[in-house]
């Protein structure tokens, strides 16, 4: 963390600048009611703390894209939802990382999650300049701002991030599907990609398949019914499958089949790089983990463990107080999709206006544009948190948690 930093935010903050943020981000994203909290904070990293989270979010990714750990993740994926194909590598990868603090007192990054699967790649865009023009109504913070990694400006990130979303396509060929957008606790993120890359979302049920080619309704307000679509030939995929499986919901094609369309990413990754990566991986950052089916007998000391399901999102279904009887409960046959992993200490290491610490969770956002051998460092996300666990919904009756951006001077 830098402190000079802290010190000149935390005495110059106030609640009117706070608001004007808020204010900023609903109107910018076309969102009165923004589902989850914004945090009345940037985190600002110093250049060493940076180059550290950056260096060991690649770090664990080059593990992670070992061809015996990508083989052994991949017998994991459903039969009723595995792809045909599966790229060489995912296009989008989000690698979450705890700042901890280690022996010497020095804030270090270890891992909590990693995920093939898309993030908030737009809303941050709009995030970062929201908070850089309030960093600068500060006399004392007037400078420039980044958010972006490998470096990268928002210019740079923008064309990577339309060249990996839209490829060499039209972006009225390109949907972003979810189940019923408008819905989404993302959606913010959903507007500030069709302002941003001119990409529109689509409800998965909307889209209609005819042979191989997959048809969704028109980008100019045209009713699915009304029989005007356009043919897709990219789909941003930010369906989550827990939801998918939990809502039942039938997507009009099969996933086995073999489409037409260019998938940004491969479903396939979903269940690929997840939480069932983390037992496969050795780094130094990366905690113990056990599949519940291979371990022979419970560890001693549960308090030193959470348990975790494997494919789930924002923290849902995890027991932060594990012990025997919760253990025990899990039938048999799906304890291999649960994972036991060592508790990961997060630091209060960002210090509010009265003092009190809060804990940081880093996501470093991964791109790879078609084309490209290796996965880029781009952008990134924080979540404040001062409850036990980082979700927004852990955190509803705190202050000073929730999103944010980590930020540093250029």
């Amino acid at each position: 963390m830098d402190p000079s930093l802290r010190r000149l935010y935390n005495a110059a903050y106030s609640e009117s600048l706070y608001a004007a943020v808020k204010r900023e981000m609903s109107l910018r994203l076309a969102t009165p009611t923004i589902e989850f909290r914004l945090a009345e904070t940037p985190v600002f990293f110093s250049p060493e703390l940076s180059a550290r989270c950056e260096r060991t979010a690649a770090e664990i990714l080059a593990l992670m894209a070992d061809p015996v750990v990508v083989a052994r993740c991949a017998e994991r994926i459903p039969p009723a939802f595995r792809l045909p194909t599966t790229d060489a590598l995912p296009q989008m990868v989000a690698v979450d990382l705890a700042l901890t603090r280690d022996a010497a007192g020095e804030i270090v990054p270890r891992l909590i999650e990693c995920q093939g699967f898309p993030s908030l790649y737009a809303m941050t865009v709009i995030q970062g300049d929201i908070w850089a023009e309030a960093l600068c109504t500060i006399p004392e913070l007037r400078r420039a701002w980044s958010c972006y990694w490998g470096g990268l400006d928002r210019p740079s990130y923008l064309d990577l991030l339309r060249r990996t979303v839209v490829g060499d396509c039209d972006p009225e060929e390109v949907v972003l599907v979810d189940i019923d957008p408008a819905t989404q606790k993302t959606r913010p993120d959903f507007v500030a990609t069709e302002r941003l890359l001119g990409v529109r979302s689509v409800c998965v049920t909307d889209l209609v398949q005819e042979g191989r080619r997959l048809y969704a309704p028109r980008g100019d307000g045209a009713h699915p019914s009304g029989g005007r679509r356009t043919p897709v030939r990219r789909i941003y995929n930010r369906i989550v499958f827990d939801e998918l499986i939990a809502t039942g919901v039938t997507p009009p094609f099969d996933y086995r089949e073999s489409l037409d369309v260019t998938w940004v990413p491969n479903p396939n990754w979903y269940w690929i790089w997840s939480k069932a990566t983390i037992p496969l991986l050795d780094h130094p950052a990366v905690p113990r983990a056990h599949f519940l089916s291979e371990l022979g007998a419970w560890p001693d000391d549960l308090s030193r463990f959470v348990l975790k399901p494997l494919y789930s999102f924002a923290g849902r279904g995890v027991v932060i107080d594990v012990d025997r009887a919760v253990l025990d409960a899990i039938p048999e046959a799906a304890r291999p999709d649960w994972l036991l992993m060592e508790k990961v200490e997060y630091a209060p290491a960002l210090l509010t206006p009265d003092g009190q610490g809060v804990k940081v969770e880093l996501r470093v956002l991964f791109l790879r544009p078609d084309g490209a051998r290796d996965l880029t460092p781009a952008t990134n996300l924080c979540r404040l948190s001062r409850a036990k666990m980082h979700g927004v919904d852990y955190n509803k009756d705190f202050d000073w948690v929730g999103s944010s951006v980590a930020m540093w001077a250029i």
